[in-house]
């Protein structure tokens, strides 16, 4: 089906991808990674920590309205950059589902054409052997 000097891609994925469709692939990676999410957790900790321990100079006291603001806006930017990659991701999950279906009708065609060629050997065999 592919040439010597083709790869096994569909030419959608081969397309040449804007910096912002660059950006959110790579940060996806990151924040839907466990380095994120431990360095997050330990991060958290210590702010939290630092600012019970330091009675004078507690910058954020207890309910950590500073460190709330911070993880809203960390939440409000990170959610549409996931889902642009998400979305770039599903587009490419339809393209694949296409190319297999198309490959699988293909392949159900050649299958049904082998078992008629079957079936009349079969059909010769058995008028030869009379």
């Amino acid at each position: 089906m592919f040439g010597k000097n083709q790869k096994n891609v569909h030419p959608t994925f081969q397309t040449n991808l804007t910096l912002g469709q660059r950006a959110s692939d790579k940060v996806t990676t990151f924040f839907g990674s466990w380095v994120f999410i431990i360095t997050l957790g330990i991060f958290l900790v210590i702010w939290i920590t630092l600012n019970i321990v330091m009675w004078v100079e507690n910058w954020d006291p207890y309910p950590f309205i500073l460190l709330n603001l911070m993880l809203s806006c960390l939440a409000a930017v990170q959610a549409p950059i996931i889902l642009m990659s998400q979305n770039r991701q599903a587009e490419r999950d339809r393209i694949n589902a296409r190319y297999d279906y198309a490959v699988n009708r293909k392949a159900e065609r050649e299958v049904t054409n082998m078992q008629k060629d079957l079936d009349e050997i079969k059909a010769l065999v058995k008028g030869k052997k009379k």
